[in-house]
């Protein structure tokens, strides 16, 4: 069944926390690897996102937690820092609601927010 790429994350880290309290340690492999996919191959990387995604493993309910790192440049094309940043995605009534945590550098977190709600609202089946 094809969800939003928030909605199959919270519901992978939802089955991972089932699966811990059951012991059931095969299903809560598959379920980690899944979510490793999505980092991988889904979730936003590059274009000074230059370390990926990583999704925060602590479960927690109606809240979606992701960490990233953003290599900055000036304005002649020489990188000048970094700055980190936590994503953190809940449900609203009409999609999601995306709150950017960090220093807000260049106005990065504008950015990060619109490649983030664009990322996390496409349609995946894993």
């Amino acid at each position: 069944m094809k969800q939003t790429v928030a909605s199959e994350i919270y519901s992978r880290l939802q089955a991972i926390e089932s699966c811990k309290k059951a012991g059931n340690t095969e299903w809560e492999d598959k379920h980690s690897e899944a979510l490793r996919i999505i980092e991988k191959d889904i979730l936003p990387s590059g274009s000074g996102i230059d370390c990926g995604t990583k999704i925060d493993r602590d479960f927690k309910p109606n809240k979606i937690k992701l960490i990233c790192s953003f290599h900055h440049m000036d304005e002649n094309g020489y990188y000048d820092g970094w700055t980190e940043h936590v994503i953190t995605v809940t449900p609203v009534f009409d999609g999601i609601n995306i709150k950017i945590s960090g220093k807000n550098k260049n106005f990065i977190k504008e950015y990060l927010a619109d490649v983030y709600f664009t990322a996390l609202s496409q349609t995946v089946e894993l």
